[in-house]
């Protein structure tokens, strides 16, 4: 399957921008305007001088008009530090499409930062890790320098994402964390959601699945193997005959683990958006996420 990562791809991505919902507690020199007063050339407001304020910032012509003085107030803007959490166990590798479209959602998000002045990081969850190889990320050379990587990246073993979050610094009120996976996982996915959401981080939850994932039309007998299992003879392997009723069970546990996500989701005020891969990514990001208020035009 060919790469969606090439220069078409990203050239399209920069008529969007990153929607930061949350207050932010970064570095200035961003493009993310928050409700506290900076430095810009965006006028906001006036406020009533008080000892200390500094006196270059005094408005004479309406003090010339009232007798009083009043400053004029700046919007400010922030830089955010986007983080995404790409979930590396073997289930994302079960077809090149799935791992290909993951990445480049992951590299979509990314570049949307770097294109605004933002600081962005990959994290790849392996096991009870989340390794982070490029470091921080500011500016576009440096990141392109990292895509090859992020392609290559090896997706094999288990991911436990409570742990791989608790692995890594996640700093505190400046800007979004990402987690792409297919959430088949055993490990407490909430937790590491909580976890998020106590260090006061915007979160995106985006579930990629395959057609064949999401509602799977084989019939007969097969083998069902299960491509995190490490141990043969641990009994998630097995031989099955697959019919109508197994189907329509397997789709309601499907149904009922994004019901699970989009309401947990909605009391932590997390997003939470699903994908399956038979949609044009083009589509799912200049619709869907601009639809749902992830990213702006």
């Amino acid at each position: 399957m060919a790469s969606y990562l090439n220069s078409a791809f990203f050239n399209r991505l920069e008529t969007l921008a990153l929607n930061m919902q949350a207050e932010l507690r970064g570095f200035f020199g961003g493009r993310h305007l928050v409700k506290s007063y900076g430095q810009t050339v965006d006028f906001a407001d006036y406020r009533e001088y008080v000892l200390g304020d500094d006196i270059r910032r005094v408005d004479w012509n309406l003090y010339s008009r009232f007798k009083k003085h009043y400053l004029k107030l700046f919007t400010d803007e922030r830089q955010m530090h986007v983080q995404i959490f790409l979930d590396c166990s073997a289930s994302m590798d079960i077809s090149e499409e799935k791992k290909s479209y993951a990445t480049a959602l992951a590299a979509a998000i990314g570049y949307l930062g770097v294109h605004n002045n933002d600081k962005v990081s990959f994290h790849f969850m392996h096991g009870e890790k989340a390794e982070n190889p490029f470091g921080m990320i500011v500016g576009r050379r440096t990141f392109f320098s990292a895509m090859g990587a992020l392609e290559a990246q090896k997706c094999e073993g288990e991911a436990d994402f409570y742990a791989a979050f608790r692995s890594t610094p996640v700093s505190r009120s400046d800007g979004l964390t990402v987690l792409i996976s297919d959430f088949f996982t055993e490990s407490d996915w909430k937790s590491a959601v909580n976890y998020l959401c106590l260090k006061k981080r915007q979160v995106l939850l985006l579930q990629v699945l395959t057609p064949e994932e999401a509602d799977p039309n084989f019939l007969g007998r097969t083998d069902l193997i299960d491509a995190e299992s490490v141990d043969a003879a641990d009994g998630k392997n097995m031989k099955i005959r697959i019919t109508r009723s197994l189907l329509e069970a397997y789709q309601e546990v499907i149904e009922d683990l994004r019901g699970e996500l989009s309401a947990f989701s909605k009391k932590k005020g997390v997003g939470f958006l699903p994908v399956v891969t038979s949609r044009p990514i083009e589509q799912f990001i200049f619709q869907d996420l601009l639809r749902y208020g992830v990213i702006r035009s």
